[in-house]
């Protein structure tokens, strides 16, 4: 989960990153004394996330500057809609400025889109989740985003589950005959799980329909169907019959995810949520109070 350490942590790297001995812009031109009122203004409709991170920008910059948000994270705005209030000394204000909004239009955009993506399979019981495919060291940021827009999260690391995929299968079944993959994948998952701590979660991925059941007689609490087509989601969800948890993945859309909901999945993963969200058009109107 996004704790204040992490925010700090995140921000105070990226601040160090943009203006690594100061800002000589603001230090140049902007009286030491002057001070600044700068509205963060929606320029299109959306879901704010990163809040706190906005506000951190600017408090790690310069304590004496103030943010007060107007919008809460996982709220939707309209254009025009002023979203926070910052007021402070101005040079602090103009150093912080572009490395809150970066934060923020990159929050609010995996978020907007996280809300449509929830928002075409609200009909249904599917679940939108995200994916491992983040922006390195971000990965709590763009997660809570993805929270903020209603969707889940999947495993937040490696280590935190066991989900053996195509190439985990291929390696584990590399000397097997063709007519032993499913034994020799069941004796493979069956003595991973009977390893496991009882708390850990255990879930495979397959490319076919006839690796299911070989993967269900071992015990597994969630199966990944991987590039199914609509037809064969709706089998597969049918041979599971319940007894794990269906998720969906590979080639998700705005376009084909109320489909793929409707086959019945629980889950639908999709990795776009963080690799291909647009960033949120949001700007910061300055004012300056000259001395």
């Amino acid at each position: 989960m996004l704790n204040r350490a992490t925010i700090d942590r995140i921000v105070a790297a990226a601040l160090e990153e943009d203006a690594p001995w100061g800002d000589l812009t603001s230090e140049y031109l902007i009286p030491e004394n002057a001070r600044a009122r700068a509205d963060l203004v929606a320029r299109e409709a959306g879901v704010l996330s990163g809040g706190d991170v906005f506000a951190a920008a600017f408090r790690l910059t310069d304590p004496a500057i103030d943010v007060q948000l107007v919008v809460e994270d996982g709220e939707w705005f309209e254009p025009g809609a002023v979203l926070a209030v910052v007021t402070g000394p101005a040079r602090g204000v103009l150093t912080a400025e572009r490395i809150g909004l970066n934060f923020l239009q990159r929050m609010s955009g995996i978020a907007t889109l996280t809300g449509r993506y929830v928002a075409e399979v609200a009909h249904t019981h599917a679940r939108i989740a995200d994916t491992r495919k983040t922006t390195p060291g971000l990965r709590a940021f763009e997660r809570k985003a993805v929270r903020d827009g209603g969707g889940r999260n999947h495993r937040h690391s490696l280590s935190d589950a066991v989900m053996a995929k195509d190439n985990h299968l291929a390696v584990l079944a590399r000397r097997a005959e063709p007519e032993a993959w499913g034994a020799t994948i069941t004796a493979a998952l069956q003595a991973a799980k009977d390893r496991l701590p009882h708390t850990a979660h255990l879930e495979v991925e397959v490319d076919r329909l006839d690796q299911i059941e070989p993967v269900l007689a071992a015990g597994i609490g969630t199966i990944m169907l991987d590039n199914f087509t609509l037809d064969e989601l709706r089998d597969g969800v049918a041979q599971v019959a319940g007894r794990a948890t269906v998720e969906a993945s590979g080639s998700v859309s705005l376009e084909t995810v109320r489909a793929i909901a409707e086959t019945g999945v629980d889950v639908i993963s999709v990795g776009a949520l963080t690799h291909s969200a647009p960033a949120l058009d949001l700007g910061l109107d300055v004012r300056i109070d000259a001395p």
